[in-house]
């Protein structure tokens, strides 16, 4: 049996552990939170390398990508640095394969019922793959970076402007400590409703679930919700706020979306190369797995 381990810098509540059966091979997905605790996190990799057959580096980013750019987040790389034989990989991968055609997807089976066509991105710039397809799927998007990374309540609009502000900030941004730009261990599960009015505008909310989570509104009527990592207690979470739609894009495993962190790690030890995947090689993958986005009526 393959093992998929992500170590996560989220919250241990969040906890999970499945066996699937992908392409004939039993797989064994596990999910750790470390609590924000980079230290215990780092010595986990360490005493894992050469265990386990793809790591999923979970509750960050090691680097952002936007466009044809990367942007190394150099706070976190010491994380994994001691990682020598395992391949590991941070949901990059999918997010400009998988999540390039989620609102595609999206419109072919539920089109007709979102009107108008508004959407917000909580943050655009570690999702890219998906704020090219709200784009190409006609959607007027606010890109929510700088308000939920930063606090600053600056909506970006125009996927152009989204590119100029990245190729000028990413750059800063990936020498600060990543724990001001993204709420890991127990802020994860902390709520303080802000940017309201953003998120009433939108018909569609999207990214990062801890982004969405973080300052979402007690109500979010009629809502479509587009997302990755959602627990069976996040599910009803939404249905009772009102949504009306959850698009996961990574599939449902035992009542739970892992993140895509740990579904490419699981394509990764699938292929079984000892290194991640191209962008072309996770997309054969995907065929043959017959893997896209959920939609699921809440």
């Amino acid at each position: 049996m393959k093992r998929v381990v992500s170590i996560s810098l989220g919250s241990s509540h969040r906890d999970h552990a499945v066996e699937v059966e992908l392409l004939g091979e039993r797989i064994r997905i596990e999910r750790i939170g470390t609590d924000g605790d980079m230290r215990r996190a780092q010595q986990m990799y360490q005493d894992l390398d050469g265990q386990v057959d793809a790591f999923g580096v979970g509750g960050t980013d090691l680097a952002l990508r936007v466009d044809d750019k990367t942007y190394p987040l150099y706070s976190v790389l010491p994380l994994v640095a001691g990682v020598k034989k395992t391949p590991l990989v941070d949901g990059g991968g999918l997010k400009h394969t998988l999540e390039r055609r989620v609102m595609q997807v999206v419109e072919a089976q539920i089109g007709d019922t979102i009107s108008p066509k508004t959407a917000l991105i909580t943050s655009a710039a570690d999702r890219f793959g998906m704020a090219q397809s709200f784009a190409e799927a006609g959607y007027d998007t606010v890109y929510g970076d700088l308000m939920f990374a930063l606090g600053l309540p600056i909506p970006i609009r125009g996927i152009k402007n989204l590119k100029r502000l990245a190729a000028v900030l990413l750059p800063i941004f990936g020498r600060l400590p990543f724990s001001m730009l993204y709420p890991t261990g127990e802020k994860q599960r902390q709520n303080q409703p802000k940017f309201e009015k953003y998120y009433q505008w939108a018909s569609v909310v999207a990214g990062d679930f801890n982004y969405i989570y973080r300052h979402m509104p007690p109500r979010l009527d009629g809502k479509v919700v587009v997302t990755n990592t959602t627990t069976a207690a996040d599910v009803e979470m939404l249905r009772n706020a009102g949504v009306r739609y959850l698009v996961t894009t990574t599939p449902r495993l035992e009542g739970r979306s892992f993140g895509t962190n740990v579904m490419e790690a699981c394509l990764v030890a699938l292929a079984g190369l000892g290194r991640p995947l191209s962008d072309e090689e996770i997309q054969a993958m995907l065929q043959k797995l017959n893997l896209q986005p959920t939609v699921q009526a809440l």
